[in-house]
C-alpha cells in the first residue's frame, strides 16, 4: 500500500512540474501571436551608446549584460547587419547598446560620460516613416530566447513574399516588450561608422578580385562592379545594399556570383556586337561594290545610246545637203536662160 502511495506522489509531482514548466513557457510567450505589419516604427530618432561587435549573434549576451549593468533602467537596443545564412556566423556584424534619449530629448551627460568611460560610443539613429515591425512580450529571461525563434522566420517570410528592400534588423528591448523593426527607408543611416568602414573594405576586396579576374580573362570588370554593386551601400552604390548585406532577410546571390554572371552577359554582348558590326561592315562593302558596278553599266549604256543618236543624226543630214545642192543648180540654170535669149 505504501508503495502505491509513493508512486502516486511521484506522478503528482511530475504532473505539477510539467504544469509549472508549461505555464512558465506560456507566460514567456511560447504561444504568443506574432503579427507582422508595415507602418510607423516604435521609436523615433534616438541617441544610443553602443559597442560594435563581430561574431556569432548567439554570443551577444555578454554585451547585453555589460550595457545593462551601466544603465539598468534604460532600454537596450541592438542592430544586426548581416544574415547568418549568407555570411559566416563568426563574421556577422552587429551593434549592442542602450537608448540614451529619444526625439528632442537630450541625453543625460553624466550617463553618457559613464558609457564612454567603458568604451561605448555615441551615435544617433534617424527617424523613418515606414518600417516592417512586430513585437514580442518580454516577461521573463526566457522570452529573450523564445523571441528570435518565433519572430525572425515570420519576419523573413513577410519581407520575401512582398519583395521589400528592408534592412538592417533592429531590436529595442524595454521592460515588458521587445520591439522589432526593419527600416524601409534611410537604411544606410543606421550604419555606425565602424560598419561603414567594414563594408568599404569589402568593396575594395571585391574590386581587387575583379582586377585579378581582368588580368586573367582580359575582361573589363570594373564597370561590372559599379553596375552590379548590389550590396554596396555608399558612394555611387548606395541604393543596392540588399544584395550584399543580409540584413535585408531576402535571398540573393553573393556579390561574386552576380559579378560573374554580369561578366558573362557583358562578354556575350560584346561578341554579339562585334559579329554584328563585322557583318554590317561586310554587307556595306558588298553594297558599295554593287552600286559601283550598276553605275558603270548605266554609264556604258548611256554612252552607247548617245553614239547611236549621233550616227542617226549624221545620216539624216546627208540627204538634206544633196537636195539643197540640186535646188541651187536649177536656179542657176533658170538665170542663164534669159541671158542667152538677149544675146541672140
Amino acid at each position: 500500500m505504501s508503495d502505491l502511495i509513493l508512486v502516486l506522489l511521484i506522478v503528482v509531482l511530475l504532473v505539477c512540474l510539467l504544469l509549472t514548466v508549461g505555464g512558465f513557457l506560456l507566460y514567456s510567450g511560447l504561444l504568443s501571436e506574432v503579427v507582422i505589419k508595415t507602418g510607423p516604427p516604435p521609436i523615433r530618432n534616438v541617441t544610443i551608446a553602443y559597442k560594435f561587435k563581430e561574431g556569432s549573434y548567439k554570443d551577444c549576451g555578454a554585451a547585453y549584460t555589460e550595457t545593462c549593468s551601466i544603465g539598468p533602467k534604460l532600454s537596450t537596443i541592438s542592430v544586426f547587419y548581416d544574415d547568418p545564412k549568407q555570411r559566416p556566423a563568426e563574421k556577422c556584424r552587429y551593434v549592442v547598446g542602450s537608448v540614451l534619449s529619444e526625439g528632442e530629448e537630450r541625453p543625460d551627460e553624466e550617463l553618457q560620460e559613464m558609457y564612454q568611460k567603458f568604451g561605448f560610443k555615441v551615435f544617433s539613429l534617424p527617424e523613418v516613416s515606414h518600417a516592417v515591425t512586430t513585437s514580442f512580450p518580454c516577461t521573463t529571461t526566457l522570452s529573450n530566447v523564445l523571441g528570435p525563434y518565433r519572430v525572425y522566420p515570420r519576419l523573413s517570410s513577410y519581407i520575401e513574399e512582398r519583395k521589400l528592400s528592408a534592412f538592417p534588423t533592429i531590436e529595442i528591448c524595454s521592460a515588458d516588450v521587445t520591439n522589432y523593426m526593419v527600416p524601409l527607408a534611410r537604411q544606410t543611416d543606421f550604419f555606425v561608422p565602424e560598419m561603414k568602414e567594414e563594408v568599404k573594405t569589402d568593396v575594395k576586396e571585391e574590386d581587387s578580385d575583379e582586377d585579378r579576374g581582368t588580368d586573367i580573362t582580359g575582361a573589363d570588370s570594373h564597370s561590372d562592379v559599379s553596375s552590379v554593386s548590389g550590396g554596396v551601400p555608399w558612394d555611387s552604390r548606395e541604393t543596392s545594399l540588399a544584395a550584399s548585406t543580409a540584413a535585408s532577410l531576402a535571398s540573393s546571390l553573393p556579390l561574386r556570383d552576380v559579378v560573374d554572371i554580369n561578366e558573362d552577359i557583358k562578354f556575350r554582348d560584346q561578341s554579339d556586337r562585334g559579329s554584328n558590326e563585322s557583318m554590317g561592315s561586310g554587307s556595306s562593302f558588298e553594297e558599295l561594290d554593287m552600286d559601283q558596278e550598276e553605275q558603270e553599266v548605266k554609264e556604258e549604256k548611256e554612252e552607247k545610246e548617245h553614239k547611236e543618236e549621233e550616227v542617226v543624226a549624221e545620216e539624216e543630214k546627208v540627204p538634206e545637203s544633196e537636195e539643197g545642192d540640186g535646188e541651187e543648180v536649177e536656179l542657176m540654170a533658170e538665170k542663164k536662160e534669159p541671158l542667152g535669149d538677149g544675146e541672140e
